[in-house]
């Protein structure tokens, strides 16, 4: 098949400018992730989760983690969030160690959430109270300040999304507008936050430290735990809710009523279980042997 000289011209004019393009492309964001405004440079980070997770681009973004303005060390986190490899992952390391506790809070939720053994201890380090202050993963002056920190509205979006405490039993609920009714009070902490999302892990060390958290001073982690211990489902903590029910805050005493009522409802079924008998084995009637007749004998 020939092609006429006009759409051999047209072609040519157009090639060269797809390659422009991705050049101008490249170019736009690395002024952006270079600008004096931070909004700026947020924006660019955030942008950057669209595009390839490897070359200089993805370096530059990394790179951003020394930025001085927080909300756009954050915004490098989420969007490193998204990328599964070595370097990435490297970085949330990083990240970890960062001064500002929203930040490193943010690396931990992001570990923790890809099954990281540093994710798990940071927020561990977060969750514990103080009998725990020997806890060496973080500075105790650190440990305060991440668990007083304030992030509700991305943690919230952050649990939905990785679906962290749903356990759905048939019949009973599955704590959503509880967890939100915490993550979205103006006054909820980190710990608060962390006892949310680590609420099913199956590691005693966890359990250990939502129970200690029923007695924190702080409502919110009250509140928290027990949100967490009753969506553990497991009939056996209920006792350690009965002392929340004369609790003095009713975001407490009220969850503590729930949480009471539906680990009472899982003993129930689990009791019903039990005592159901089991139906008997019917013996199938023997089949008779066939008549030997003598007719025609």
């Amino acid at each position: 098949m020939k092609w006429s000289t006009e759409v051999l011209v047209a072609a040519a004019s157009i090639l060269p400018c797809w390659a422009a393009t991705d050049a101008q492309c490249t170019d736009i964001l690395k002024t952006a992730l270079q600008a004096s405004n931070p909004d700026t440079r947020k924006q660019a980070v955030v942008s950057l989760s669209l595009a390839s997770s490897e070359g200089p681009l993805f370096d530059q973004l990394v790179g951003m983690l020394q930025d001085k303005d927080v909300e756009v060390r954050q915004a490098v986190v989420a969007s490193l969030a998204e990328v599964k490899n070595k370097t990435a992952t490297e970085a949330l390391h990083k990240a970890l160690q960062d001064p500002v506790p929203e930040v490193s809070f943010a690396a931990a939720k992001v570990l923790y959430a890809g099954h990281d053994p540093s994710g798990r201890a940071a927020l561990l380090a977060v969750l514990n109270g103080e009998s725990k202050a020997s806890s060496s993963f973080f500075s105790k002056q650190k440990r305060e300040a991440l668990r007083m920190m304030h992030t509700p509205r991305t943690t919230f979006l952050f649990v939905l999304r990785e679906g962290v405490g749903f356990a759905p039993v048939p019949g009973l609920g599955q704590g959503i507008a509880s967890m939100q009714g915490i993550l979205t009070d103006a006054g909820v902490s980190g710990r608060a936050s962390a006892a949310l999302l680590m609420g099913t892990d199956k590691d005693p060390a966890v359990l250990e430290a939502l129970v200690d958290a029923l007695s924190d001073k702080d409502a919110s982690v009250r509140a928290a735990a027990v949100h967490s211990i009753a969506l553990r489902n497991d009939s056996a903590l209920k006792s350690r809710l009965e002392p929340l029910l004369m609790d003095q805050k009713e975001q407490v005493r009220l969850r503590a009523a729930a949480g009471y009522l539906r680990l009472s409802a899982i003993e129930a079924k689990a009791r019903e279980r039990k005592t159901i008998p089991a139906r008997p084995l019917t013996k199938q009637p023997a089949k008779k042997a066939p008549i030997q007749t003598t007719a025609g004998k």
